[in-house]
């Protein structure tokens, strides 16, 4: 078994409205050093990697579920377990 995060994020062409109300948030508390917010989802999933190649796996779940590629792009990283 091998824990993977895969992280969704906008795209740097695609606005981020609730990006840009944090950002307006933090400013209103003071900090105008803060430049950019950007707001994503993570998905922490755990593979048997016995069943099926675990960047394969991560691949399909990523694109046939988790992401909108006219919106989102995504990246992963394994967090531990058995490779």
């Amino acid at each position: 078994m091998v824990d993977v995060r895969i992280f969704v994020t906008y795209k740097e062409s695609v606005f981020d409205p609730q990006g840009e109300t944090i950002k307006n948030a933090i400013h209103s508390l003071g900090h105008d050093e803060v430049e950019n917010v950007k707001v994503g989802k993570f998905f922490e999933v755990t593979i048997d990697s016995e069943k099926k190649d675990l960047e394969t796996a991560v691949k399909e779940i990523s694109e046939e579920l988790l992401v909108n590629f006219n919106l989102e792009t995504y990246r992963f990283e394994i967090l531990g377990g058995e490779a």
